[in-house]
C-alpha cells in the first residue's frame, strides 16, 4: 500500500480523453477530415480483440458511421478488397497481427493504409512492414505508423499500464516511483505536461495516488448489492457496457403438448448518453423499478396526447366548433409532432431498462437476494442476526450454492473471532451438502491466519440497512414490478475500506489504519520514503488503484462519498473489474495450489 502524489490533468475524465484519441485516429490522426462536400471522408476501420474492445464501449455504430466508418471488421476474418477506400488499423502489434497486414499490403486490399498500434512496436516489425510495402509496390499508401501513441489513449494509460505490470501493491509501488521519477526528468515524454488533446487545464495542486492491495477488503467483492448497476454485473452477463440477456418468446404447441418457445439473446448497450442509467445506476433496485414504471407512464400521457390531437385534426363537416377546435389545436400538433424522435428515444430506454430490471427481478425473487444482501449488511456491521447463517446455508430455497458460500466466507471474513474446528466442520458439512465447492474457503483460511499475523483486515462499520417490511408491489396496480415478498431495504451511508483509506489519506487524517502507510514524491529526486515529509494541506483530488480487482460496489461507494466533498475529484482504477462470480473463482484456483 503506499500513497504516491503526482501530476495529471483534471479537467476531463479518462474516458473523455480516450474517446477524443480514438475520434482523431479515425480522421487520420488530424482533427477533422472532410471531403469536398463537406461530408466525412468514407473509410474502413480494421481492428483486432483487443482493439475491439477499446472501441466498442466508447464508440457506437452511429458515431462511428458519422464519422464515415463504412464498415468495422476484425483483422483476421475473410474480408474482401476494397480497393479505391482507406483503410485504419486499431491493432496490437503482435507477429499474427503484423502477418496479417503484411498480407493485406500484398493483395492491395485497400486504397491506403492508416497504421495504430496499441503499445510500442519493434523495429524489427516495422521493418516487415515496410518490406512488405516495398514488395507490393505500396510504400505511397503507407501512412506514417502512428506507434504505441494512439497513444494519446496509451499516454493516459500509461499510469494503468504501469499499475498492471506487478501483482501487489507492495511491489508496485518502487516500479511505479521509478517510472514517474523517470518521466518527470525527460521534458520530452512527460506524462503530466501538456499534450495535443486540447482538452482543458491542469490543477495546480498534484493529487495523491493511493495504491491499495486487495487484501485489505476480501469481503466487498463477495457482498450482494442492492444498486442497479452493481446487481447488473452481480447477476447478470455484463461487459464493456453491454448486457445480454436470454428472453423467453412464448409458448408454443407442438405434438408434445404446450412447451416454452426457444428464448431468444438481446444485448443492449447500457453507456453514458444513457440518461436514465447515468441517473439510476446508483440507486437502490426498488428505486429504479418505480422510476421505470414513472417514466412508462410519462410516455404513455404523451403518446395519448398525441393520438387525440391527431383524432382532433381528422374531424369532418362545418361545425365551428370544430373548426376551432382545429385551429387551437394544430400548434400543439405541430409540436407533438417534433418532439416524436426524441418520444421514441425515451420509449426504447423505457423498453431497455424494463426488460434489464425485470431480468434482475427474477434473479432477486428465485435466489432471495433481498435476504442475502440484508444478512450480509448485518454480519459485517456486527449486528444481531434473526435467523442462524446455519438455516440460511441449510435452506434449498435459499440462493444457489455460490450465494451460499458468498454469505459464508464474509462471516468468516468478518468474524473477529474464527469458529471453532468443530463448529467449522458443521458449517463445512452443511455447505457441502448444499452443493458449494470449499476450495474458496481453503484459500480464505490461509489468507486469515497470514492477514493476523501481519496486521488484522479492515473492519466495515457499525451501520447497516434499514428493512421497511416487505412489498406487496414496488408501484400501482398497473405496474410490471410485482415485488411481491421482496424486501424495501433502505441503504445507510457507510464508507467501505478503501473509501475510508482514502478518506484518511485526503483529509490527512491521523488513523491507526493508514498512519504507517509508505508516501512517495517523484519530484524529489534524491529522496525515499523515509525522509519525505508528509502533505499538511488535504488534497483536492485522488486516484484510488485497486491491486487484485475492482468492483462496482466499491465504485459506488466511492461516488456516495465524493458527493458530500465539494470541489473533489477522485478517480477509481483497478487491475480488472470483476463480479463475486468470477471472484470466487479466483479464490478456488488460489484454494487448489
Amino acid at each position: 500500500m503506499v500513497g504516491v502524489k503526482m501530476a495529471t490533468a483534471a479537467a476531463a475524465s479518462i474516458r473523455e480523453r480516450q474517446t477524443v484519441a480514438l475520434k482523431r485516429m479515425l480522421n487520420f490522426n488530424v482533427p477533422h477530415v472532410k471531403n469536398s462536400t463537406g461530408e466525412p471522408v468514407w473509410k474502413v476501420l480494421i481492428y483486432d480483440r483487443f482493439g475491439q474492445d477499446i472501441i466498442s464501449p466508447l464508440l457506437s455504430v452511429k458515431e462511428l458511421r458519422d464519422m464515415g466508418i463504412t464498415l468495422h471488421l476484425l483483422l483476421h476474418s475473410d474480408r474482401d478488397p476494397i480497393p479505391d477506400v482507406p483503410a485504419v488499423y486499431f491493432v496490437m502489434p503482435t507477429e499474427e497481427n503484423i502477418d496479417r497486414m503484411c498480407q493485406d499490403l500484398r493483395n492491395q486490399l485497400y486504397e491506403s493504409y492508416y497504421l495504430n498500434f496499441i503499445s510500442a512496436i519493434s523495429r524489427s516489425k516495422l521493418e516487415d512492414i515496410a518490406n512488405a510495402a516495398l514488395a507490393a509496390s505500396a510504400v505511397t499508401q503507407v501512412a506514417k505508423p502512428l506507434i504505441g501513441q494512439i497513444s494519446q489513449i496509451q499516454k493516459w494509460k500509461l499510469l494503468w499500464t504501469l499499475l498492471l505490470t506487478a501483482s501487489s501493491a507492495f511491489l508496485l509501488h518502487w516500479k511505479l516511483d521509478k517510472k514517474l521519477r523517470e518521466n518527470l526528468r525527460d521534458a520530452r515524454n512527460s506524462l503530466f505536461t501538456g499534450d495535443t488533446l486540447g482538452a482543458g487545464q491542469f490543477s495546480f495542486q498534484r493529487p495523491l495516488l493511493v495504491l491499495v492491495d486487495r487484501n485489505i477488503d476480501l469481503a466487498t467483492p463477495l457482498h450482494h448489492t442492492w444498486t442497479y448497476q452493481a446487481l447488473v454485473h452481480d447477476v447478470l452477463d455484463f461487459h464493456l457496457n453491454r448486457v445480454n440477456l436470454e428472453e423467453s418468446s412464448g409458448v408454443e404447441n407442438s405434438p408434445a403438448g404446450a412447451r416454452p418457445k426457444r428464448k431468444n439473446k438481446k444485448s443492449y448497450d447500457l453507456t453514458p448518453v444513457d440518461k436514465f442509467w447515468q441517473k439510476h445506476k446508483g440507486s437502490p433496485f426498488p428505486e429504479v423499478a418505480e422510476s421505470v414504471q414513472q417514466e412508462l407512464e410519462s410516455y404513455r400521457a404523451q403518446e395519448d396526447e398525441v393520438k387525440r390531437l391527431k383524432s382532433i385534426m381528422g374531424l369532418e363537416g362545418e361545425d365551428e366548433g370544430a373548426i376551432s377546435m382545429l385551429s387551437d389545436n394544430t400548434a400543439k400538433l405541430t409540436s407533438a409532432v417534433s418532439s416524436l424522435p426524441e418520444l421514441l428515444e425515451k420509449k426504447r430506454l423505457i423498453d431497455l431498462h424494463t426488460n434489464v430490471a425485470t431480468a434482475v427481478l427474477e434473479h432477486i425473487k428465485a435466489r432471495k437476494l433481498d435476504v442475502y444482501f440484508e444478512y450480509e449488511e448485518k454480519i459485517m456491521s456486527k449486528t444481531t442476526l434473526d435467523k442462524s447463517l446455519l438455516d440460511i446455508i441449510s435452506d434449498p430455497d435459499a440462493g444457489t450454492p455460490e450465494d451460499k458460500m458468498r454469505l459464508f466466507l464474509i462471516y468468516y471474513i468478518s468474524a473477529q473471532q474464527a469458529p471453532s474446528e468443530a463448529d467449522l466442520e458443521q458449517y463445512k458439512k452443511a455447505l457441502t451438502d448444499a452443493g458449494c465447492n470449499l476450495n474458496p474457503l481453503q484459500y480464505i483460511k490461509q489468507w486469515k491466519a497470514f492477514a493476523k499475523m501481519a496486521s488484522a483486515p479492515a473492519s466495515y462499520g457499525n451501520t447497516t440497512t434499514k428493512p421497511m417490511g416487505l412489498l406487496s408491489r414496488v408501484m400501482n396496480t398497473g405496474s410490471q414490478f410485482v415485488m411481491e415478498g421482496v424486501k424495501n431495504l433502505v441503504l445507510k451511508q457507510q464508507n467501505l475500506p478503501v473509501t475510508r483509506i482514502l478518506d484518511n489519506l485526503m483529509e490527512m487524517k491521523s488513523n491507526p489504519e493508514t498512519d504507517d502507510y509508505r508516501y512517495f514524491d517523484p519530484k524529489m529526486l534524491r529522496g525515499n520514503d523515509s525522509s519525505v515529509p508528509r502533505n499538511k494541506n488535504p488534497f483536492q483530488e485522488a486516484i484510488v488503484f485497486v491491486v487484485g480487482g475492482g468492483n462496482y460496489i466499491e465504485y459506488q461507494n466511492l461516488v456516495d462519498y465524493i458527493k458530500g466533498k465539494q470541489g473533489k475529484h477522485i478517480l477509481y482504477g483497478c487491475s480488472e473489474l470483476f463480479n463475486a462470480t468470477q471472484f470466487i473463482k479466483q479464490l478456488s484456483q488460489l484454494g487448489q495450489k
